[in-house]
């Protein structure tokens, strides 16, 4: 059945079972919630500025979005959004034609049938000339996405394709929350990527070890502890892993919370901390989050720019959807009661 339910304002589907609640936001398709009813936490990013539609913001007479480009998303986004078929800002030309940071697939208006312990989605990307669908199922502690993209178009199309799974408080603590995950080689966003910077731009490493610009070492496994900071870095997920994967775990709540995937489908993760350190509006400030964002591009660029990087580490920063064909790929979102943190994840049997 369509929709009925509202989620701090929003148009939204929710289904449930007696160990979990989520919620998925029909604008921008954004899971806004996966909320463990033991804990009594949603490990999910939800903004501290007032949320709308996205189809409501008005450029021109809303300020409390900022000016800038991304504008239209941060109205709106919330939790784990998808970012199709760019990752990262538009071109001038493209932001000129309307296409808005992240691609389409996190602004548009999307189609949400409720059902049970399952929630299907589809919509449509006009600018892209693809077709995204979702199919969400609940499974005791587990959450199973099943994912297309459908290239409606006669052309190869060359895409970013990432899962933008953004964590926040209460869940997310300074100094207290905890992160495994399956990566390798990794590398600091070449350019400057905020005000705080503390990682060396450009920096290689291995996981979870990454340099500090005022030397020594910060380990990427704890949520930093300083007043202010801003970072992004990509890495490789493990090529000999059938599956990847990410966890957090909450000391205070006891819970671990992450996703897994094929590696083969998403062989990158990229991690986007900011710790208020932005002063602009609407971040006055005051926000902080973890991404830890799964795809098929390691680094938030312009079109261009992913298809003139073409490969780091001898993997390729993009993915092809051919010309009239679908592609479709599965992940789960698992919850689990814990006092210490696992040291791997994987798929339920």
């Amino acid at each position: 059945m369509p929709p009925t339910q509202r989620y701090r304002g929003r148009r939204a589907a929710t289904i449930e079972n007696r160990h979990l609640r989520v919620t998925v936001l029909c604008e921008g398709g954004h899971i806004a919630e996966v909320f463990d009813k033991q804990a009594g936490v949603n490990p999910l990013w939800t903004p501290p500025w007032p949320s709308i539609e996205h189809s409501a913001y008005d450029r021109a007479g809303d300020d409390r979005y900022g000016g800038g480009v991304d504008a239209p998303l941060l109205a709106g986004i919330m939790g784990h959004n998808l970012c199709l078929d760019i990752f990262g800002g538009p071109s001038a030309e493209e932001a000129a034609a309307g296409l808005p940071v992240h691609g389409e697939a996190s602004k548009v208006r999307y189609k949400v049938k409720a059902t049970g312990a399952e929630i299907v989605m589809d919509a449509q990307l006009p600018l892209a000339n693809l077709r995204v669908e979702r199919r969400i199922t609940l499974r005791e502690r587990a959450v199973r996405v099943r994912e297309s993209v459908q290239n409606l178009g006669g052309i190869d199309h060359a895409t970013a394709w990432t899962q933008h799974v953004t964590l926040g408080p209460p869940f997310l603590k300074k100094g207290g929350t905890e992160f495994r995950a399956s990566a390798t080689r990794s590398l600091v966003k070449e350019q400057t990527f905020g005000s705080a910077d503390y990682l060396r731009p450009g920096a290689e490493f291995s996981w979870p070890k990454a340099p500090r610009i005022s030397g020594g070492q910060a380990d990427l496994r704890i949520f930093t502890n300083l007043p202010a900071s801003s970072a992004y870095t990509a890495h490789l997920m493990d090529p000999r892993r059938e599956h990847a994967f990410f966890l957090a775990f909450s000391p205070e709540a006891e819970l671990a919370f992450g996703y897994v995937w094929r590696r083969a489908d998403f062989p990158w993760m990229g991690i986007w901390e900011e710790n208020l350190s932005r002063t602009s509006a609407p971040w006055n400030g005051a926000t902080l989050t973890r991404g830890m964002e799964f795809g098929v591009s390691p680094f938030p660029e312009s079109r261009r720019e992913m298809i003139e990087r073409g490969q780091l580490f001898d993997t390729p920063t993009f993915r092809w959807i051919p010309a009239a064909s679908r592609v479709s790929v599965e992940y789960w979102i698992i919850a689990r009661s814990a006092r210490t943190i696992p040291e791997t994840l994987a798929p339920p049997s």
